[in-house]
């Protein structure tokens, strides 16, 4: 655990034995990632790096996550954990049974991540759970775009049950979920593949608990979890106490959405009130609270403590509170397969609601909230098949440096390589390459978008959809840092309507301009020397 002077003094344990535990913890959740990745079927997991792996205490509350898990899953996995030991109950789990669903208001927000919880049993009792969340590479129904009315049309929806039971597996499960799905070897692999890694910290987490010999992790749980709140809680207390609002617009629909919210510090608490934010839409943009918590609170995390280790202590320091039927808590059967259209903006509303308070803690906004391509169709030999594929845009600069180009925030997840996309894909890449003159500017940068060139090889029509954001309401800057480039989408040359699900054929071209980050302040304020490395290395055009 990282040492951090506003923690308090452990009681315990003694500093080495818990740094060691601490250490051991995280290693035991990176090697299950790894061994995932590993075994994985879809590009999207072992590529783009869209899953995540937590151990959570016998009562759900997250300790550890691998360390390069997507945010928005480490929020919302042990929602996801409780919800299974309130629906099923913990004297219903037996040792080998592993726990699935997708249902979007106690997972992750969407249909699209499958959830997978093994509880842990040591001598006899449950003491702990191993979870996963991983993005299938297709789950059925309409194929994910805003264009779903409800979630009924967006796919396979599986309950919170028993996929297997004691070490039996529920054969129907699969053969439901296979005949529901365009890719069911993928789907399925990728699910086994998480299988693989709860197994291994099954195992691994047993053997430390032998090995120090730990009855549960009830003591060291709190232990760690105590400490971080502690840490955070501090921190707050630090801030002046009061009311903090903020408004935005995004690109939204046929009206653009209109996010509002109200941060309140009162000692060693902060609340976040979404109150005023546009009203849930019939199309696929819908954000569940769960999602909405997970983003909001990794925002706060990032802005005042970014080196804590994640777990349900620093939870514990923030209230989210949202109006039922609004856009970032709408009420069944909303549909909800596009929520990061609204989730992955949230972080940008809570910096800029704290920035009165924090005026050189934060970042400019990101181009970045998600850009990617879902493709669909059907191979040679008759085979179906669905790809995602990401593309990312520039991250905001902060006070301290120059915005990265082409990387994904608050997101995490990867671009695919120019490989991989003609793998997995019916697309040729003729170009792929930073988008001069995106970032915004200012005393630092914003992060280049991308530009990519891509065209249709197919014997016959695929189908195209584009997940872009920030093409109406580009990147803003921060304390006088200049806007970024919006992002923008062309068929054949033709600027389109990327909200449009599209059939394309053989030989059509396809631009995408993925948008840059926001530039922290002023312009005049830009170093000389960095001004000639933007010229040299083709970022700017000009100074």
């Amino acid at each position: 655990m990282p040492n951090d002077a506003r923690c308090a003094d452990t009681t315990s344990f003694d500093a080495v034995t818990l740094e060691v535990l601490w250490t051991r913890l995280i290693s035991i959740v990176d090697e299950a990632a790894k061994a995932l990745r590993r075994t994985s079927f879809s590009t999207l997991v072992n590529e783009s790096n869209d899953f995540a792996c937590v151990v959570t205490d016998a009562e759900g509350r997250s300790l550890a996550q691998n360390t390069e898990s997507i945010p928005s899953f480490i929020g919302t996995l042990p929602v996801t954990v409780k919800a299974f030991i309130a629906e099923i109950g913990k004297e219903n789990m037996a040792r080998g049974d592993i726990l699935v669903t997708n249902t979007p208001w106690i997972a992750t927000g969407h249909l699209n991540d499958i959830t997978l919880v093994k509880p842990i049993f040591h001598d006899d009792r449950i003491v702990a759970f191993a979870a996963s969340t991983a993005h299938a590479p297709d789950i059925g129904g309409k194929v994910r775009s805003v264009e779903a009315r409800e979630i009924f049309e967006e796919g396979f929806h599986i309950p919170p049950m028993k996929m297997v039971s004691a070490g039996q597996l529920d054969v129907t499960f699969f053969k439901l979920l296979r005949a529901a799905v365009r890719t069911p070897d993928q789907t399925e692999g990728d699910i086994w593949a998480q299988v693989t890694g709860l197994d291994l910290i099954e195992r691994r987490l047993g053997g430390l608990l032998g090995e120090y010999g730990l009855p549960d992790l009830e003591a060291f749980g709190s232990e760690i979890m105590g400490r971080c709140e502690g840490a955070m809680r501090r921190v707050i207390s630090e801030l002046p106490d009061g009311e903090y609002d903020y408004e935005m617009q995004t690109d939204g629909l046929d009206e653009p959405i209109t996010f509002r919210i109200r941060l309140t510090v009162a000692g060693d608490e902060i609340r976040i009130d979404y109150s005023g934010t546009s009203e849930q839409v019939n199309r696929a943009i819908n954000c569940p609270l769960t999602y909405t918590f997970a983003m909001t609170a990794y925002a706060l995390k990032c802005a005042l403590l970014p080196d804590l280790p994640n777990n349900e202590g620093i939870f514990n320091c923030f209230e989210v509170t949202a109006p039922e039927g609004s856009i970032v808590n709408p009420r069944f059967p909303a549909s909800v397969g596009g929520r990061m259209a609204v989730g992955h903006y949230l972080p940008v509303v809570v910096f800029g609601a704290l920035a009165d308070i924090m005026p050189d803690g934060l970042m400019a906004a990101s181009g970045s909230p998600l850009w990617s391509i879902i493709q669909t169709g059907v191979r040679d030999d008759g085979r179906t098949y669905a790809s995602v594929l990401f593309f990312n845009g520039g991250m905001g600069a902060t006070a301290q440096n120059d915005g990265q180009s082409a990387y994904a925030w608050p997101s995490n997840v990867s671009n695919v390589p120019v490989e991989l996309i003609e793998r997995e894909s019916a697309l040729f890449v003729h170009a792929k390459r930073l988008r001069e003159n995106s970032g915004g500017a200012g005393r630092y940068r914003g992060g280049l978008g991308q530009e990519i060139a891509l065209e249709v090889k197919s014997k016959t029509p695929i189908g195209i959809i584009f997940m872009a954001e920030r093409c109406r309401f580009p990147a803003a800057g921060i304390r006088g840092g200049k806007e970024g480039a919006a992002g923008e989408v062309f068929i054949d040359g033709e600027a389109i309507d990327h909200r449009q699900n599209l059939i394309l054929r053989d030989g059509q071209r396809i631009v995408l301009k993925t948008p840059g980050g926001g530039g922290y302040g002023a312009v005049d304020e830009r170093d000389d020397n960095a001004e000639k490395r933007d010229l040299t290395e083709g970022y700017t055009s000009e100074r």
